[in-house]
Parts: C-alpha cells; structure tokens; sequence
C-alpha cells in the first residue's frame, strides 16, 4: 500500500518547540508502516497549495493526516481533511465537519450540553462583548486553539478583576476567548479508538507546588522539566472506583459520537469531589506520538505503536469502502426515491415529446 504522510511543513520545519517535534511522530509513523511493507511518501502542506498536485499525482492509496493545521494556524486544519475529502482520497482521522467543530469549544460544548451531557457553564466573548461571569473560580482561555496554547497558572480566576484582566490581554492575541467555570477535582484523559474505549489516564498533580492551580498549561506540555510539567504526570490505568469509571467511559463515548467523531480521539474530562465527570474537551486530532496519551493508553490496553498505527489505517480504508465514491450521487437519489427503475437519470425527459 501507497501511504502519504500530511503534515504542517513550515511548523514542521521551524526548528522549534514544540513545532520539531512533528518530524519525530512521522518518522516514527514512517516506521511502523515500512516495517509491515507499505510505501511512504512525505507530503508537507503549506499556504501556497502545491502539496494538493503533489498529493494528487502521487496515486496515493491512503492519506495518514498529522496536519493540525496550517503554519501553525489551528482554523486551517479542518481545510486540509477537506481537499481529502473533495478528491476522494481514504484518510486517517476525524472528518472536516468534526474537527471544525471540535476545535471550536465554544460550539462543541453548546452541541453536547443540548444533548444533556456534563458541561461546565461557559461563554464565548469576543472584541467588544460584555463581560460574562460563568461564577469562579473560572478558567480563561483561547476558543479555538489547541496544544493547550494560551493557557498558564494566570489562565485561572478568582474574581472579577481578574476575569477582565485577563479577558482583555487574551483578546489583544485571539478574537474570541472561552471563559468556563473551573471544576477542582481529578483530571482524566479518556482515549477512544473506533468504538473501543481504551484504558482511562489520569493526569498526577501530587508534585504541583502548593499555590499552583492543577492544570495542564502549555509548559506542563512542551517545556521538559518545568514546574508544570513535573506537577502534571500522566498515569494510565487510572485508579478510579468502577462506577465512577463506567460513566467516564460513557459520557466520553457520548460526546465522541455527538460529535461525529471516527478513527481515533481524546476526550479531557474532570471528576469532582462528588464523582461527577465534567467534559473540558473534545479532541479529534490528539497527539499520536509514541509516547503520547494515545499509544500510552494503547498500550496498556495491549497494542503496540505499530498496531496503534494499523487499526488506524485499516479504519480509514474500511470507511472509504462503505460506499464507493462512484455510487455516493446514485445512493443519495435512491435514498431520496428519485432514482428510475433502470438505475439511469434521464435528464432530459421533461419536454421531450
């Protein structure tokens, strides 16, 4: 099998933190799929588009997407599964709509509280908004970014001046901030692949100095050896009484369904002292990496990076089988009771006589 690997050339090649680190999850990506005999073509996206030709031309059997977006804008990331979609090419991952969607958590959480699941009251407020008080403490933070970008220990709020304060310096960087009330409790990282729910992670805060707020920052994520980052270990499986772990487990699932979701993602949670989950995030393209979240978790459910890689893949391939792209046009008008007995549209048979 012919296999593309996409990803965010220019973040790719900044040489930065945590930008470089896309290069070590395709190559380790590369590797597992080499070593089961298939053929690997790097394909870098960039603004200019010339990686659609390229893509185009290369006769690719499959597209394994890592792009999280375009020279490190996050709201292009959803543009890239789109050209996949419009040319037919079977890909790795969440569709266009669901990524959209998710990355906007101001609209995924407004979809799943209509359905009734667990989340923390929140508002979005953009440039010249009225501030909105969602109770404190609250946490305040970018409404469409992911890697944990634009949250730090001052994320979290006390009262009011605070709220504004750091309401004000987000929207100076983003046009549209998220505020959401803070839940204190423990925090969860519940991974999802296909319909399986893998062993549940628990993020360890028991090393975050004391006056330091639990929460996963982006030092926690990319600066090694920070205070956030030593404070905020993962540890999969989670300790969690079999109750409370049966309905993270549901309410992850819920909201992974609600939300379209396919092949593989994330959904961040918070348990409260009363052993209520609370949903913080859905994540339709978490990190990958070998030693991320996901392959952890894959793992100690008995999969190994190169098994985490193929059920990834043969997902991808068996949703592109369900129906041919040929057929898509001609199952539609038969669903809609359009479509002639012979199978045939006549489109020229009014006013033929």
């Amino acid at each position: 099998m012919k296999v593309a690997i996409l990803f965010d050339g220019a973040s790719a090649y900044a040489g930065a933190t945590p930008d470089q680190l896309i290069l070590g999850t395709v190559e380790a990506i590369e590797k597992s799929l080499v070593s089961e005999g298939n053929e690997v073509g790097y394909i870098p996206v960039h603004q200019d588009g010339k990686w659609i030709e390229k893509l185009r031309r290369g006769k690719f059997d499959l597209a394994f997407n890592m792009c999280e977006g375009i020279d490190g804008i996050a709201a292009l990331e959803s543009a890239v599964i789109s050209v996949l979609e419009l040319f037919k090419i079977p890909f790795t991952g969440a569709s266009s709509y669901t990524t959209a969607v998710c990355l906007r958590k101001h609209v995924v959480n407004g979809l799943l509280e209509k359905a009734g699941l667990p989340i923390p009251r929140f508002a979005a407020i953009r440039r010249g908004d009225p501030l909105v008080s969602v109770g404190f403490p609250a946490i305040v933070k970018p409404a469409a970014e992911d890697a944990s970008l634009g949250v730090e220990q001052r994320s979290v709020v006390r009262n009011t001046r605070q709220l504004a304060e750091r309401v004000s310096a987000m929207l100076e960087l983003w046009d549209e901030v998220l505020v959401q009330r803070y839940v204190e409790g423990r925090e969860v990282n519940v991974g999802i692949l296909g319909d399986t729910v893998l062993p549940i992670s628990e993020i360890d805060f028991s090393k975050m100095p004391r006056g330091r707020w639990r929460i996963i920052t982006y030092q926690s994520k990319w600066a090694t050896g920070s205070v956030d980052d030593v404070g905020a270990q993962p540890r999969c499986p989670a300790r969690l009484p079999a109750k409370i772990a049966n309905e993270v487990r549901r309410v992850a699932l819920r909201a992974w369904k609600l939300s379209g979701g396919f092949g593989y993602g994330r959904v961040d949670m918070r348990i409260d002292v009363n052993g209520q989950p609370w949903i913080l995030e859905v994540n339709a393209n978490p990190d990958i990496s070998p030693d991320a979240g996901l392959a952890r978790m894959a793992r100690v459910a008995g999969d190994e990076y190169p098994a985490l890689i193929r059920n990834i893949c043969e997902m991808a391939l068996a949703r592109a089988r369900v129906v041919p792209a040929a057929d898509e046009w001609i199952l539609a008008q038969q669903l809609s009771g359009a479509t002639p007995a012979d199978g045939e549209l006549d489109l020229f048979a009014v006013g033929q006589e």
